[in-house]
């Protein structure tokens, strides 16, 4: 149902999520595989789920775009089902980051061909975190009556401090009739000195990269300003492949536009962008820092999610999912314990955690890529135990689904069944296979797991074999379209 402002005809607001940030600042909790969206903070819902639920105050929405990479459209799918949120939901899925100008122009394209060139976009990045959903629907109102009138409109956060880390926007001549100014210019990361100097003036916001305007409107001006970047978009678009409630993007044609923002390739170039000031609680969440905040203290400053113990320890934070930590004689140090990684930085280094990132992914270590519990679209499994020549493995597949009909040429699998029932292709056979019964598929036979019951199917499975490798796998059917 459209939003109905006061003093302006019905519009139609389709919200754009963007949700591929790799967020490497947040390591070892945020990987490639499993990213700075996914991550669940203290109440149990994820920064994905976050953003989603912030909607609801705006009213009946007629569809969510949401631009994500394409190995996370199931992980995504499940995270929107957990909140039960009753919209329509359309994705469009990126084969690699290209950063938000690209994200964006293909988001734009696809609300323009489903809802019409003149529907109105609210841009949301997937990974920020606005408690206050009521404040946060005043200001969209306030920017859609500037998008009506073909601002590109950008949300400026009131700052409390001098933040280093963030871009600034400078607020120039008020809008008559409304409550945004025109935009007089963007400044990008200052140093403390520029930041508490811009911050006295009382003319200047954070950049909160959340954006509001019409489709036809952005899309012009990408035309005219970031010409690459419009003609890659429409090629991508022309040339989808498209699901049910989604669109694959050209891996060829979509890897050659340029990895660019969208403030660098339009906003600081448009002669019509407008701010509103926004009053509402906000952050991006961008490092351990951000994230300790959203826990109380104890009386000496430290906090905690996960057991955890504090000696003699000042303005300490420790994460931990999995067993006791203590911390002994500490000060300004953040300790974050996942099952096969963990990170100690001093509160002064934060933003440095994103070069452990760096130089895992350069010596291709698993721990840049993936967690021991992996998520697949049929379920996860966890690595328990590996060595040479054998890993066990505990697999849980949702009901209803099923692996690909496979097979492996190095290893073999003996797969046995913990709670619920497993229907198994292995080679000529098929077979049913309940709790404490087992199967053993040698290297080279065609198999399959599906669990065709209403509970989750959980298995261990033993494998052993010259070379372990997730790579060692031939597909001959897959439901989820993977080769």
């Amino acid at each position: 149902m459209p939003i109905r402002l006061s003093n302006d005809p019905f519009i139609m607001l389709i919200p754009l999520i963007l949700s591929g940030g790799s967020g490497t600042r947040l390591w070892p909790v945020s990987r490639e595989a499993y990213p700075k969206p996914f991550i669940k903070l203290p109440d149990g819902q994820s920064l994905l789920q976050k953003t989603l639920g912030r909607l609801a105050p705006l009213g009946e929405i007629a569809e969510v775009i949401t631009v994500t990479n394409r190995e996370h459209l199931f992980a995504t799918r499940d995270e929107y089902a957990r909140l039960d949120a009753r919209c329509r939901h359309f994705f469009v899925l990126e084969p690699l980051a290209r950063n938000t100008a690209p994200a964006v122009a293909v988001g734009a394209l696809a609300a323009a061909a489903r809802h019409g060139p003149d529907v109105t976009l609210l841009v949301l990045p997937a990974d920020h975190l606005v408690p206050d959903a009521e404040a946060f629907a005043r200001s969209v109102q306030q920017a859609l009556v500037l998008a009506g009138q073909g601002h590109l409109v950008t949300f400026g956060i009131q700052p409390s401090y001098p933040e280093t880390g963030f871009g600034y926007v400078e607020r120039g001549d008020p809008i008559k009739g409304t409550e945004g100014y025109r935009v007089a210019r963007f400044t990008e990361k200052p140093n403390l000195e520029t930041a508490r100097t811009m911050i006295e003036s009382g003319r200047y916001y954070w950049n909160s990269g959340m954006f509001c305007f019409r489709a036809d409107v952005f899309l012009e001006d990408l035309a005219r300003l970031a010409t690459e970047i419009d003609q890659g978009a429409r090629q991508c678009w022309e040339s989808i492949a498209t699901g049910d409630d989604h669109v694959h993007l050209s891996q060829e044609i979509f890897g050659r536009i340029p990895d660019i923002s969208i403030d660098y390739a339009v906003m600081e170039k448009s002669a019509r962008v407008a701010v509103v000031p926004s009053t509402f609680a906000w952050s991006d969440v961008g490092s351990w820092k951000a994230v300790s905040e959203l826990t109380s203290p104890d009386a000496q400053g430290n906090r905690a999610q996960g057991e955890a113990m504090f000696v003699d320890s000042t303005n300490c934070y420790v994460q931990s999912s999995s067993r006791m930590v203590a911390a002994v004689g500490l000060k300004d140090v953040v300790v974050v314990d996942t099952p096969d990684a963990l990170l100690v930085a001093s509160q002064d280094h934060l933003q440095d955690v994103k070069k452990v990132a760096q130089q895992l992914k350069l010596a291709k270590h698993d721990t840049y890529l993936l967690h021991k519990t992996v998520m697949r679209p049929w379920g996860t499994y966890t690595v328990l135990e590996e060595g040479d020549g054998f890993k066990i493995k505990r697999i849980v597949v949702k009901p209803g689904a099923s692996l690909s009909l496979q097979m492996h040429y190095h290893r073999s699998e003996h797969w046995v069944v913990v709670s619920g029932t497993a229907k198994v292709v292995n080679g000529e056979q098929d077979l049913l296979i309940r709790t404490n019964e087992s199967t053993y598929i040698p290297a080279g036979h065609r198999h399959r797991l599906e669990n065709p019951g209403k509970v989750d199917l959980v298995m261990i499975e033993v494998q052993s074999g010259s070379y372990l490798g997730e790579d060692d796998i031939v597909r001959f059917e897959d439901r989820y379209g993977r080769g």
